[in-house]
C-alpha cells in the first residue's frame, strides 16, 4: 500500500514537473548563453529561489531543444542537486530514462550512480547499493576513469558502513590517488572517510594524521567544505584517546555546519559521542539529552548503524539505575527494533556486495592475471625461441669458425710446400685446337713470359685492352692464348699473379707482414682493398690476416 502511494506521488510530481517544462519558454536574454554560464548561475543562487528555477529550466530547455542526451541528463542532475528531497528521486529517474534511450554505457552508469548517491544521502543503503552495482556494471564497460573511481568511492562507503574497514581503506587509497588532481571535494571526502576507517580499526594516531592532512589540504586547495567534517572526525577520535573534554569541544564546534548540510547521519554520530564523553566523565545526566537526540533521529529518519546500538544500551542502563521500568521497556523495544533493522540491512548489503561486486572484482582480477600469465607464456616462448636461435647461431658460427680454421690450416700447409711459385704450365698440349697461327701463339707466349718476369702485372688498371696494345696483338687471340696456356680468364690470371707476388714478399720480407690490407693492395697494384682481399681469398682459400698469423709461427 505504501509503495503504491509513493508511486502515485512520484507520478503526480513527475507530471507536474513535465507540465511546467512544456509551458516554459526560455527568455531571449538567455537564448545565446552557453551551458557553463547557466550552470554557474545555478550554483551561485539560493536553492528554491525563483531566479535559480529560471536557470534550471533554461539549462534543461536548451538541452532538450538541441536533443543533446548528455546535457539533458546534466539538466536533470542540476535538479537533483537543487530540488527538495521529495523530488530528487523523480529527477534521478528522468536521468535514467534519458540515459537508457541513448544506449550509452557511461550515461546509463552515471545516472544510476546519481540515484544511488541520492539513496545513500537518505541512508537507504539497500537501494543505494542496488544502484551502485547497476552503475558499476555499465561503467566497467567504458574507459571513463572518473566514473570508475566514483563508483569505487561509493562502494567503499558501503564497505565502511558494513565494517569491512581494511577493504574500504584499500579503495579509499585508490580514490585519494586518483582524485587528488581531478576533483578537490572527492579527494577531501576520500581522506575524511579513510580517517574514519583508521579510527574504527584502532589506528587513532593515523586517524589524527589523516584529519590534519585533510585540514591542510583543504586550506591548500582553498576548499573549506570538509573542514567541519575533519574536526568532527577528530573529535570522535579524541574520545577513543580518552580526551573527553577535547572530544566534546571539537564535535560541538563541527555540528552547526553538519546540521546546516542536513547531514543527519553525522549529526546523530556526533550527539552519540558527545553523550559517551559525558558518560565517561561520570556525568550521565548531561549525556542522556544527547542520547535522546540520537533516538529522535532514529525515529524521524530511521538512521542507525552498529556502533549506535550502544546508545540504547546506555539509556537502558541509566533508567535501570533510576529504577524506571517504563523507560527501560521503551528503550529495550527501540534497541530490538534497531537491531532487527541492522540485521536485515546488513545481511542484504553484505550478501550483495560480496556476490555482485567483490566476486566480480575477483573474477576481473583473475582474468587480468590469466591474461598476464598468457602474455608471460607468449613472451617466454618468444624469449626461448630467440635464445634457441642465438644458441644455434653461435653454435653454427663456432662450427664454421673451427671448420674454416681447419680448412685454412690445410690450405696454408699446401701453400707452404711450394718453395716458389711455379710457372703455370699449358693446360692443353693440343695447340692446334686454338685455330691460331703457331707463330702468333709463340710470339704471345714469349711476351707473356717477359710480362710475368718483369712484373708488369703490378701496374694498376691492367686491363686486357691495355695488354693487347702493349703486345701488338688481337684481344680475342690474347684471351684465348691466356686461357689455353695459363688455364684462367684474363682477370683471374692478372689477380693470381699479383697475389703470388704478395705471397712471395710475405714469405721473404718480415716487414711486409706488418702492412695493412690497404698497403698490400697498393703494393700489388689493386685498385681497392676489397678487390685485393677478395682476390687473396679466391687464390689461397684463406684471409690475409690468417696467412700472415700462421706465417709468423713458422717463420718468426
Amino acid at each position: 500500500m505504501i509503495k503504491k502511494y509513493l508511486f502515485l506521488l512520484f507520478l503526480c510530481l513527475g507530471y507536474q514537473a513535465y507540465a511546467q517544462e512544456r509551458a516554459f519558454k526560455i527568455p531571449d536574454t538567455l537564448r545565446s548563453k552557453d551551458y557553463d554560464y547557466l550552470f554557474e548561475r545555478i550554483k551561485e543562487l539560493e536553492d528554491g529561489s525563483a531566479k535559480q528555477s529560471l536557470y534550471l529550466q533554461s539549462f534543461l530547455h536548451k538541452a532538450k531543444s538541441e536533443k543533446n542526451p548528455e546535457k539533458i541528463i546534466d539538466g536533470y542532475k542540476n535538479y537533483v542537486h537543487h530540488s527538495p528531497e521529495n523530488l530528487k528521486l523523480v529527477y534521478a529517474d528522468s536521468m535514467i530514462y534519458v540515459a537508457k534511450k541513448s544506449r550509452d554505457n557511461a550515461l546509463i552508469g552515471s545516472a544510476h550512480l546519481t540515484k544511488g548517491i541520492v539513496y545513500y544521502a537518505q541512508k537507504k543503503h539497500n537501494y543505494a547499493l542496488d544502484n551502485f552495482l547497476i552503475a558499476n556494471n555499465f561503467i566497467s564497460k567504458t574507459n571513463d576513469n572518473y566514473l570508475i573511481y566514483k563508483v569505487k568511492y561509493n562502494i567503499a562507503n558501503i564497505k565502511y558502513y558494513l565494517r569491512f574497514y581494511d577493504e574500504a581503506i584499500s579503495l579509499f587509497r585508490e580514490c585519494i590517488t586518483y582524485f587528488k588532481d581531478e576533483n578537490a571535494r572527492a579527494y577531501l571526502n576520500s581522506l575524511h572517510l579513510m580517517g574514519l576507517c583508521h579510527n574504527k580499526i584502532g589506528n587513532y594516531g593515523l586517524c589524527s594524521e589523516t584529519n590534519e592532512k585533510g585540514l591542510a589540504e583543504g586550506k591548500r586547495l582553498d576548499n573549506n567544505e570538509m573542514k567541519s567534517y575533519f574536526i568532527h572526525s577528530e573529535g570522535i577520535n579524541q574520545y577513543f584517546k580518552n580526551n573527553y573534554a577535547t572530544a566534546i569541544k571539537k564535535i560541538t564546534y563541527s555540528l552547526p555546519v553538519i546540521k546546516e548540510n542536513e547531514d543527519f547521519a553525522n549529526e546523530s554520530v556526533g550527539y552519540f559521542y558527545i553523550g559517551k564523553s559525558y558518560w565517561a566523565l561520570n556525568k550521565p545526566e548531561m549525556a542522556i539529552p544527547y542520547f535522546r537526540k540520537v533516538d529522535e533521529i532514529f525515529d524521524t529518519k530511521s538512521y542507525i548503524r552498529p556502533d549506535l546500538l550502544e546508545n540504547y544500551k546506555l539509556i537502558i542502563t541509566y533508567y535501570k539505575s533510576q529504577n524506571n521500568l517504563k523507560a527501560q521497556l521503551h528503550y529495550i523495544e527501540k534497541l530490538l527494533k534497531a537491531d532487527h533493522i541492522l540485521d536485515t540491512k546488513y545481511e542484504y548489503l553484505s550478501g550483495r556486495i560480496r556476490k555482485e561486486y567483490d566476486t566480480k572484482e575477483i573474477i576481473s582480477e583473475r582474468n587480468n592475471i590469466k591474461t598476464l600469465l598468457d602474455r608471460r607464456k607468449y613472451n617466454d616462448f618468444i624469449f626461448i625461441a630467440v635464445i634457441t636461435f642465438l644458441f644455434f647461431s653461435i653454435l653454427f658460427l663456432v662450427y664454421r669458425h673451427i671448420r674454416n680454421k681447419n680448412l685454412y690450416r690445410q690450405k696454408f700447409e699446401e701453400l707452404m710446400k711450394k718453395s716458389e711459385v711455379p710457372k703455370v704450365q699449358a693446360k692443353n698440349a693440343n695447340k692446334g685446337t686454338l685455330n691460331i697461327n703457331e707463330d702468333t701463339v709463340a710470339a704471345v707466349l714469349k711476351q707473356l713470359e717477359k710480362f710475368e718476369k718483369d712484373k708488369k702485372f703490378l701496374e694498376k688498371d691492367m686491363m686486357a685492352a691495355k695488354l693487347t696494345v702493349a703486345f701488338g696483338s688481337n684481344a680475342k687471340y690474347l684471351s684465348k692464348i691466356i686461357y689455353h696456356y695459363r688455364g684462367k680468364k684474363f682477370t683471374k690470371y692478372i689477380n693470381d699473379l699479383k697475389i703470388d707476388h704478395i705471397i712471395s714478399l710475405l714469405k721473404e720480407d718480415k716487414r711486409i707482414r706488418n702492412y695493412t690490407n690497404l698497403a698490400l693492395a697498393e703494393e700489388a697494384g689493386f685498385s681497392s682493398t676489397q678487390r685485393f682481399t677478395t682476390a687473396f681469398y679466391s687464390k689461397t682459400g684463406m684471409p690475409t690476416s690468417y696467412f700472415i698469423e700462421e706465417l709468423q709461427k713458422v717463420q718468426p
